[in-house]
């Protein structure tokens, strides 16, 4: 139960919250990257021991993905 913690910890933070624009948009851009990575796509973060929900919170801390116009997950590369 501990290990839960650390993954749901950064998601109450505010700044990762207004990273984004808001918690709707978090919780989409989490599903949409969790998704593509369960599709093969390549990690963005050194994954090490990570659950894939924590390599998603990783990569939007990281500034990695962001939420593009259309409310898809996109590389910080493609939002440019």
């Amino acid at each position: 139960m501990k290990g839960d913690c650390r993954m749901i910890d950064p998601l109450k933070n505010e700044d990762l919250i207004n990273k984004v624009g808001g918690r709707f948009k978090l919780s989409s851009l989490i599903q949409k990257r969790w998704r593509e990575l369960m599709m093969g796509a390549r990690p963005m973060v050194e994954p090490g021991k990570m659950t894939p929900m924590e390599i998603v919170i990783r990569e939007i801390q990281e500034g990695k993905i962001t939420s593009n116009a259309s409310g898809g997950a996109a590389t910080a590369e493609e939002s440019n």
